[in-house]
């Protein structure tokens, strides 16, 4: 199933919340540091509550690590960035696919882009900047869970 990747991420609140997402969705986030807090459950305990012993969390050191690990498993970089021209309504997603968010601060720099295998926006109002990037992971996630049938199953 689609996997989150935060690249640098700047508030221990959205990487919270993006952990307990991904612990009640059954997906794993990979963490690429340097972060722009301390990683620990203090840090991010408010948003993620008692999610996070739930969460399935990787790290790795550097973008090139993280780049270099994905390309072994062979698995897609999907950058949700406003600085695309294709919505992630129109796209194809794939189980394997990792879905990259960029800095709450500044997006992700010109190398993630050019690593990125496709690179996606959200269609918003005119006018507006940027959407919080734990609600636009949200957003994706929900849709790549839809298109590859990889929601959690519901115990009956």
């Amino acid at each position: 199933m689609p996997d989150i990747a935060l690249y640098q991420p700047d508030i221990p609140q959205n990487t919270g919340t993006i952990l307990r997402l991904a612990a009640c969705m059954g997906v794993t986030v990979h963490l690429i540091e340097p972060a722009g807090f301390p990683i620990s459950d203090s840090a991010l305990k408010r948003a993620g509550m008692d999610y996070l012993e739930r969460a399935s969390m990787q790290r790795h050191v550097s973008f090139a690590q993280f780049d270099t690990w994905r390309r072994d498993r062979n698995q897609r970089i999907v950058l949700l960035t406003t600085g695309s021209d294709t919505s992630y309504t129109d796209f194809s997603f794939s189980r394997d696919d990792i879905l990259l968010m960029g800095r709450e601060s500044s997006g992700a720099p010109q190398e993630v882009h050019e690593t990125a295998d496709a690179r996606l926006k959200i269609p918003m109002a005119e006018g507006m900047r940027s959407i919080n990037v734990a609600v636009s992971a949200g957003m994706v996630l929900g849709e790549a869970l839809r298109q590859t049938g990889s929601f959690p199953k519901t115990p009956e």
